[in-house]
């Protein structure tokens, strides 16, 4: 559930997800909006200037959407800018944004600190997502396959295997036994600098894609030695 308050400087927000009903927080498009419609935070005619971290988006959600993210960090600076807050919260579920965002806080000593927020989930393990509303009833039960396939994966982690492409070998194979599972990607990277890995040695995360009807579903899991 979200919860809109007044523009303050010096409150605390979140982007997503809503989960601190104390905090200051907006979901990325109403935020906007809001910014936009009192014309203070909209990007105005001749606008030439943008935020861009650059190698934490050449992958994963950068490869499949360019320019996303060049987008995202411009318009999270100008929020940071506007609002100063003091602290900002980040779903993990969108796990590229929040590293993509907490770098370029640090790059650019932004006085403000990225407080990540682990994925909310469903019953079945579904990650909550506005996306999850496309979903027809089998299109939706289809879709807890995205996190059974998390789950197996992290049960044979947690029986000592650490080499990415098995791990990675039954995430793909428990979505592709879905039929209405259409996987995108499925990647294991390092969890801080997102960079492709063979063995599991430090902190990494699992990332996937997939798409289910129209809708198309991420997911993360991290997994920690």
């Amino acid at each position: 559930m979200s919860t809109r308050c007044s523009l303050d400087r010096g409150k605390t927000f979140s982007v997503i997800p809503a989960i601190c009903p104390e905090t200051f927080v907006w979901r990325n498009r109403s935020a906007w909006t809001s910014l936009s419609s009192k014309g203070r935070g909209h990007v105005s005619e001749g606008f030439q200037t943008f935020v861009e971290v650059t190698e934490l988006t050449r992958g994963l959600e950068g490869f499949y959407r360019p320019g996303h993210f060049r987008g995202v960090a411009t318009v999270v600076a100008k929020l940071f800018n506007i609002v100063l807050p003091h602290k900002a919260y980040f779903g993990e579920k969108d796990f590229q944004q929040l590293r993509v965002v907490q770098r370029m806080v640090r790059d650019l000593n932004m006085p403000v600190e990225i407080v990540p927020c682990p994925t909310v989930r469903e019953e079945d393990g579904l990650a909550m997502s506005s996306r999850n509303t496309y979903l027809n009833a089998e299109e939706r039960k289809a879709a807890s396959a995205l996190y059974r396939a998390l789950q197996r994966a992290e049960r044979l982690f947690r029986d000592g295997e650490r080499k990415v492409a098995k791990l990675k070998a039954v995430v793909w194979e428990t979505l592709s036994d879905e039929p209405l599972v259409r996987p995108q990607y499925v990647e294991i990277v390092d969890a801080e600098t997102l960079q492709p890995i063979f063995v599991i040695e430090r902190p990494a995360v699992i990332l996937l894609a997939a798409f289910v009807g129209t809708a198309r579903l991420i997911d993360e899991w991290l997994l920690v030695p």
